[in-house]
């Protein structure tokens, strides 16, 4: 009988140790989609959409090796979409998608439940699943074959015997108090009042990184310790290629000292299907202190919104106040803003328009089509349930 591995250093299925870099493309490979772009100019695309690289030399190394790449992003169907989720979502996926990348967009139903989002209610989760996927596509989601969106109970049920082997390996070899510091993941702290499933929730979505064969872990920041704890385990099983972390920045929420956008706190955010009005008020009331551009949610907005979207921003004032100006990078619009010769009044109608620009074809969807409004309809009438 041949000589085996100390059974610790067994991972429970050989599928995750295969070197993805060295994976041949698929016959829709971007290689023949995108010849006019080099590997510098894809990892620079890559990168931008990334607040923090972990590791930057790998994500380089993976780009030489693999035409395409898969990237993973995953979400809870919890209720609404704020425009982070939806807009910031719609620009990092084209961005990944024009360097080449395959998409896997992980609609996490059983990861809701777990969760307690819906109040636990599968079939409400599922409802809500199907009304995000409608926003993407009715923002400009470009959905050109690269992009795929996997539902996790589907998914898992099809592959078991694959799936639940991983995610017990990988609470075997974590202590307790590890798994807990990815509480965070989940929205919660570990002063919170936690359940078992706060214990099950990270080592399975530690899991899907490998079980979805992902290159590329692309999500918040918010969900970098579960991330690195996927890294982590390559070096448990002695895997050489581990998941690169791109992590985007956060948008925090509308008024003074909000971290983060709240689905349950309405004036913190802007939902994606939004009316006109209600947009132009919540900008109106929101936190914009003049000539301070530290901590100040508009001009994150403007930041990380508006000039990926349109490459620019326009503010149109009177000639008294210094007349109608188009601003071509953030850094310009910085200057003027610390400097006092844009003001808030000026800024905040400005941006509402270039919002409003954004989502007025989720809109249009949301109102023409009736499959959509049916949904908007039933997502609206939910509670949220944290």
């Amino acid at each position: 009988m041949a000589e085996q591995s100390p059974p610790d250093q067994t991972p429970p299925s050989s599928d995750i140790q295969s070197l993805s870099i060295n994976s041949q493309p698929s016959s829709s490979s971007s290689s023949s989609s995108t010849p006019q772009l080099s590997v510098e100019e894809r990892f620079r695309i890559i990168r931008s959409v990334g607040e923090e690289c972990i590791q930057e030399d790998e994500l380089l190394n993976l780009l030489t090796h693999k035409p395409e790449p898969i990237c993973y992003d995953g979400f809870e169907p919890s209720g609404r979409m704020h425009i982070a989720q939806g807009v910031v979502k719609a620009i990092n996926v084209n961005k990944l998608t024009s360097a080449g990348c395959k998409v896997k967009i992980w609609v996490a139903d059983w990861f809701a439940q777990l969760n307690n989002k819906m109040g636990g209610d599968l079939k409400k989760i599922k409802i809500v699943g199907q009304y995000l996927i409608e926003i993407w596509k009715a923002v400009g989601m470009d959905l050109n074959g690269k992009v795929e969106f996997l539902w996790s109970s589907d998914e898992i049920n099809s592959r078991a015997s694959e799936y639940w082997p991983l995610v017990m390996d990988i609470a075997r070899r974590n202590k307790l108090p590890r798994i807990m510091r990815c509480c965070q993941i989940m929205g919660r702290s570990e002063q919170d009042e936690l359940s078992a499933a706060q214990i099950l929730y990270p080592c399975m979505q530690c899991a899907d990184i490998f079980f979805l064969k992902a290159d590329i872990c692309q999500l918040g920041m918010d969900q970098r310790k579960v991330n690195v704890l996927a890294r982590e385990y390559c070096d448990d099983i002695k895997r050489k290629n581990k998941p690169i972390i791109l992590s985007h920045h956060m948008l925090p929420g509308l008024q003074q000292g909000q971290e983060k956008m709240s689905k349950s706190d309405p004036s913190s955010s802007i939902f994606m299907e939004d009316e006109e009005a209600e947009v132009n008020v919540k900008i109106k009331k929101a936190y914009c202190p003049p000539k301070i551009v530290e901590g100040n949610p508009c001009l994150e907005y403007i930041k990380y919104i508006i000039f990926p979207w349109f490459h620019e921003f326009r503010v149109e004032r009177s000639a008294e106040n210094g007349g109608d100006k188009n601003f071509k990078n953030f850094e310009e619009l910085v200057s003027d803003y610390e400097s006092g010769e844009l003001h808030p009044a000026d800024l905040k109608p400005a941006l509402s328009r270039a919002l409003n620009k954004i989502l007025q074809p989720v809109r249009n969807h949301f109102n023409n089509d009736a499959k959509a409004k049916d949904l908007l309809k039933r997502v609206k009438s939910y509670r949220v349930t944290k």
